[in-house]
C-alpha cells in the first residue's frame, strides 16, 4: 500500500470494547448457578397382562357362531378381543366359519391359507 512504501506509519493499538467484556459477565451472572439435574424419564403406562382363553369353551364356541356373522367387521383381533381367545384360536374360529358358509372372506393374507 501506499502508506508502507512512503511512510512508516502504524495503526494505533485497538482499544478493548467495553459492552463485549459487560456481556460476558452478565452471561456468567444469568447462568443460573449449578448445574440441572438430569430429566428422570417415567416408565409410562404398563399394559395389563391378557389372559385369553387358549382351548375352545362350548360357551366361546357358541358365542363365535352366533355373534360373530353379525359383526360389521370381522377380523381375528376383533374376534380376539370380543370372545377374550388367542388370535391364533381367532383365526381358527374365522377359518371354521367361512368353511361352513356363515361368513365371506373378503381379504386374506397369506396365513390364512
Amino acid at each position: 500500500s501506499f502508506c508502507t512504501l512512503l511512510l512508516p506509519c502504524s495503526m494505533p493499538p485497538k482499544k478493548p470494547d467495553a459492552k463485549k467484556g459487560v456481556g460476558k459477565k452478565l452471561e456468567k451472572l444469568n447462568s443460573g448457578g449449578g448445574k440441572k439435574a438430569k430429566k428422570k424419564w417415567s416408565s409410562g403406562r404398563v399394559k395389563d397382562k391378557l389372559m385369553n382363553a387358549i382351548l375352545w369353551e362350548q360357551a366361546t364356541l357358541d358365542k363365535l357362531e352366533k355373534e360373530v356373522p353379525k359383526y360389521k367387521v370381522i377380523t381375528p383381533n376383533v374376534v380376539s378381543d370380543r370372545l377374550k381367545i388367542s388370535v391364533a384360536l381367532a383365526g381358527q374360529g374365522l377359518k371354521h366359519l367361512a368353511i361352513k358358509g356363515a361368513i365371506k372372506m373378503v381379504s386374506n393374507s397369506a396365513k390364512f391359507k
